[in-house]
């Protein structure tokens, strides 16, 4: 049974949410507070962790934060009050996997839910298996898909989860143009529920870490109207 935890203070959306939970088959574990949100999300191992935004005494970004720093992969969707989309541009920078703003239906957080773990439970296999290529080489760019280090020119660049598997996407389809649909569905498992401005989002991120004076458009570009390529 997969292990999900709730870090909501709020207690009729905790109990809503663990309640749904259980009914479809997860093990839920709440949390009231940040600093006890991190000590479960540590010491439980879930599976995957809700976590809202605005806490007392941390707030959803710092755990966020912190975990990623710690080298914790464990998928993270962000539950916010807030809908402005430096919130959630905030939120998939320091990490998360997908947010959903309140108020939500159940229908939709469990549809997430499923779409998350199994974009999660699909790339660990992946790795487990062999399968996945172990480095992929575009000119002065290098991108080693078991570490997770990516270099151009000698360089390692500090990319967020979610940059890195957007790269890798883009670089395991080089040349062939990708649509913001499809990139969402490969790197964040949205089918029904996501929007296409989080991959405008995150593609303009990455270009400013990849690109300089010398190298600036030589990797991704825009195809207008459509979506993204690596060249």
């Amino acid at each position: 049974m997969q292990k999900i935890l709730i870090i909501e203070d709020e207690p009729n959306i905790r109990e809503l949410v663990l309640y749904n939970l259980n009914q479809n088959g997860y093990e839920g574990i709440g949390a009231e507070d940040g600093v006890q949100g991190l000590a479960l999300a540590e010491s439980e191992r879930p599976d995957l962790i809700l976590l809202d935004i605005m806490l007392p005494g941390k707030n959803g970004y710092d755990i966020c934060k912190e975990l990623r720093g710690k080298g914790n992969k464990t998928p993270i969707i962000m539950l916010t009050a807030k809908n402005e989309e430096i919130d959630k541009v905030l939120g998939l920078e320091f990490g998360a996997d997908d947010y959903i703003a309140k108020p939500f239906s159940t229908r939709e957080l469990m549809a997430r839910i499923k779409a998350v773990l199994r974009r999660y439970d699909n790339s660990t296999e992946q790795v487990k298996n062999g399968d996945a290529q172990k480095e992929i080489k575009i000119n002065d760019l290098s991108i080693n898909i078991d570490s997770h280090v990516v270099k151009v020119a000698g360089k390692t660049l500090d990319l967020t989860l979610k940059e890195f598997d957007l790269l890798r996407v883009l670089a395991e389809n080089r040349g062939r143009v990708m649509t913001r649909d499809q990139l969402l569905d490969r790197v964040w498992g949205f089918e029904y529920f996501g929007e296409t401005r989080t991959v405008d989002v995150h593609v303009r991120y990455l270009r400013k870490k990849l690109e300089n004076d010398n190298n600036e458009g030589n990797y991704i570009q825009t195809v207008r109207g459509i979506g993204y390529k690596m060249l």
